[in-house]
């Protein structure tokens, strides 16, 4: 995630080559998306570099905090120089607190599948190579297995990615929150070159793709505190 700053014309053409139509189109929508009348839920997404996850979510209607950090392994190693390592069990993770009233998990999944990442891409996304970049669902609760399980067949059974889907589903063992430094790190780096190719697509595709969903202004996570869900002990 590490790139080079490039000079102002240089910005202008990665913006400009890297528009919402590079990236996908509507997919349909879940076809089983149980209600949940709760006025909170949570799920933990792995789609690549953390930063363009959580700046992705973060606009999205309905979502009330989005937190970048670790899940799949312990939390002694739940670092990043030591995720970095390929060696912990790790994803780069966002955890998302959402009002399933204003928008549902299955919508979540919906704009997860088309936008924000590429989940026929196995062990990477872009330019980021390993497991820690891996596609995964780690559900909190049954419904959230058997929506996510359903919709992947669905997807898969109507052939609307070139290749099957790859994204593992977990049970969620513990999330990790990432360094603070980590934290909104779109929102503060809007012009980094890493974040102008890879991530500020995403938010024009979700702009132009799902606009229902999209609000023009994120939840910032120093905006919006909420507990981070840990592993026990």
């Amino acid at each position: 995630m590490k790139t080079p700053i490039l000079t102002a014309a240089t910005l202008g053409l990665l913006l400009s080559a890297a528009g919402a139509s590079d990236l996908d189109k509507k997919i349909p929508d879940p076809a089983a998306d149980p209600a949940n009348a709760a006025a909170s839920e949570t799920v933990v997404l792995a789609g690549g570099c953390f930063w363009g996850q959580q700046g992705v979510f973060e606009h999205v209607k309905g979502v009330t905090h989005v937190t970048a950090g670790y899940s799949g392994g312990a939390k002694e190693t739940a670092f990043y120089p030591m995720v970095g390592t390929e060696t912990t069990g790790h994803a780069e993770s966002v955890q998302i607190t959402f009002d399933p009233k204003v928008v549902s998990f299955g919508r979540l999944l919906q704009i997860y599948f088309s936008v924000a990442h590429d989940p026929t891409e196995l062990n990477f996304q872009g330019p980021d190579q390993g497991t820690s970049y891996r596609s995964e669902i780690f559900f909190t609760s049954p419904d959230q297995e058997k929506t996510a399980r359903a919709y992947v067949a669905q997807l898969d059974g109507a052939h609307i990615f070139a290749k099957p889907i790859v994204t593992k589903i977990e049970p969620l063992k513990g999330f990790y929150q990432a360094e603070g430094y980590h934290q909104d790190y779109l929102i503060h780096n809007p012009t980094q070159p890493y974040i102008v190719y890879n991530d500020l697509p995403k938010i024009a595709a979700l702009k132009s793709v799902w606009p229902q969903y999209y609000r023009p202004d994120p939840v910032a996570f120093a905006q919006s505190r909420s507990p981070s869900l840990h592993a026990p002990g």
